[in-house]
This record gives structure tokens, C-alpha cells and sequence, in this order.
């Protein structure tokens, strides 16, 4: 496509508070410009082939193009694949054969803190310089912060590892939430009458602690409450760590079909029960908890 795009830059890993701030300005230079609405990510975390050591992610590619559409207005995601290639590629070049002349920017927003190109010698201030001479516009997006604390992806990781939902909420603008296929598991929900459906998800992708969670299941039949377990079964001598929604009031078939799980509150820590009948007691009284809490 031809069209004259608006880009906004950045990796966009989870879509937060701070990189709502980039992709507003790039929704609104759009419109005034008659462009389209674009952001640029990676489809691997450009960290993790630098230092050789794997970042986990707080979104998969599918899921920070869906929340930039849906949060922002982002009519476009172009992702770039990163690799030895592309880390070592000279950031004039970058700006000159990649977003100018392939993706045809217009203009260009980014974050105050920015790098790119080799070594990260393309920074926020060198991209303004050349974007004035070659003629297209440039926004520098300044730090956002929120009850004093920069808002990053990295401080949010750090929420989620520590079991935090409410608070990374806060700084996420919406939900911690995934997309996973629903593949066969052992059905030992189902002959209790607790039906729940067994998640694949992408391996890279960062989880909270292992437990039980209230949240909302979006599916391609409708949105459904879900009590979500995440972790190894201990009580069933589970093997393997399982991520295991059981959808309120749905009945189905939802093998081979994505569901995006919204995770809101945490319930409990995963242990070990006496007795299956003591499991399935807790879980019912969890899906208790659960449309309590969404009933607030």
C-alpha cells in the first residue's frame, strides 16, 4: 500500500499508559494529515538478540496490534522481523530505505528515550535533524509518569512477576491479557461439571505467579467471566505448567479456537487439596468470587 502513513516507533510491548501517549499523537497527526495511522514493532523483543538473553513479553505481536487498534485508533501495524540484519543496519538507512521509501512516512513519533540502528546511534534527537531534512515531520513523545513512576514496560513486568494485577493494570490502562488456542487436556474438569478449556500459548510470554485469577474470556462466540487457573496441578499430580480458564455460563466447543484471557484479580496461590471433592468445592466457591468481583 502507497497511502502516506503516519508511524509511530517502539517496540510497544504490552501497550501501556506511556506508549498511549505515542500512538494518540500518531492518531491525531493522521487525521490531520490525511494519512494513515500506523505503528512499527518487532515480532521478537530487539533486547533479547543484543544481550543473547531472552526478554519475556508482556504481549504477543497479535495481541499489541489488536490493543493499538482498539485503544488507540492504530489503522496499521507493520511488523519487522529482528534479526542480525536488522540490528546492524546503520539507522540512516533504516529511516531512509525502511520508513521513507517502503512504508512512505509522513511523519514519524517516538519516545523521548529512543534508539535504533546500529550500536543505537539513531536516537530521538538525530531522527528530528534528518526527518527536517528530508522533508517529513517528527514528534518527540516526552517521559510519561504516573504517581511519580515512569511508566515502562519493564516496571510492569516487574507488577506481574510479583503477582500485582491491580496495580500493573493501573499503569497498563487496561487488563494484562493474552491469546491462546484451545487444545485437548486431561477433561478432568468436565466429568466434575467444571468444564475448562486448556490454553496453548506462545512460549516467550511473561506469566504471573502461578494461581487462581478472575477474569474475562473473550471468545469468537462472546465474552464470558472465567475462573483461570495457572499452574502445575498439584492436587492431580499435574505435570507441566497449564493455563486453564473455565468459562462461566458457556456452553461449547471451543477446540482449535483463540481465546483472549483478561486477567483482573487474584484469588488465591495454587496448593495441594486434600481430597478432589475439597478441589472442586474451592473452585466452585472461586467462580463465586469471581462474579462478586465483577459485580462490584
Amino acid at each position: 500500500m502507497n497511502q502516506p502513513r503516519v508511524i509511530a516507533l517502539g517496540f510497544f510491548d504490552g501497550v501501556h499508559l506511556g506508549h498511549g501517549q505515542l500512538l494518540t499523537r500518531c492518531r491525531q497527526e493522521a487525521d490531520r494529515l490525511g494519512c494513515r495511522a500506523a505503528a512499527l514493532t518487532f515480532d521478537s523483543h530487539p533486547d533479547s538478540l543484543v544481550s543473547g538473553k531472552a526478554v519475556p513479553l508482556l504481549s504477543a505481536p497479535q495481541d499489541r496490534a489488536r490493543l493499538m487498534e482498539e485503544l488507540y485508533g492504530i489503522q496499521e501495524v507493520l511488523p519487522i522481523h529482528f534479526d542480525r540484519h536488522m540490528r546492524d543496519m546503520p539507522w540512516e538507512f533504516f529511516l531512509q530505505s525502511v520508513l521513507v521509501e517502503e512504508y512512505h512516512a509522513a511523519a514519524l513519533i517516538c519516545g523521548h528515550d529512543f534508539r535504533f540502528g546500529a550500536g543505537g546511534e539513531g536516537t530521538a534527537a538525530r531522527l528530528l535533524e534528518a526527518c527536517a531534512k528530508l522533508g517529513i515531520g517528527c514528534a518527540v513523545i516526552p517521559e510519561y509518569r504516573l504517581e511519580g513512576i515512569t511508566v515502562s514496560s519493564t516496571y510492569i513486568r516487574s507488577l506481574l512477576e510479583a503477582g500485582d494485577l491491580d496495580r500493573a493494570r493501573r499503569f497498563l490502562g487496561h487488563p494484562h491479557q493474552f491469546t491462546g488456542t484451545v487444545v485437548s487436556g486431561a477433561h478432568l474438569g468436565r466429568t466434575w461439571g467444571i468444564p475448562t478449556a486448556n490454553l496453548e500459548l506462545p512460549p516467550e510470554l511473561l506469566l504471573p505467579p502461578k494461581g487462581v485469577y478472575a477474569c474475562r474470556a473473550r471468545t469468537p462466540e462472546g465474552t464470558y467471566l472465567a475462573v483461570t487457573n495457572i499452574g502445575t496441578r498439584p492436587t492431580v499430580n499435574g505435570h507441566g505448567l497449564t493455563i486453564e480458564p473455565w468459562l462461566l455460563d458457556y456452553t461449547g466447543d471451543l477446540y482449535g479456537q483463540p481465546v483472549t484471557l483478561e486477567l483482573w484479580h487474584f484469588l488465591r496461590g495454587e496448593r495441594r487439596f486434600p481430597s478432589l471433592e475439597a478441589l472442586q468445592d474451592e473452585i466452585r466457591r472461586n467462580a463465586s468470587q469471581t462474579r462478586a468481583f465483577f459485580e462490584k
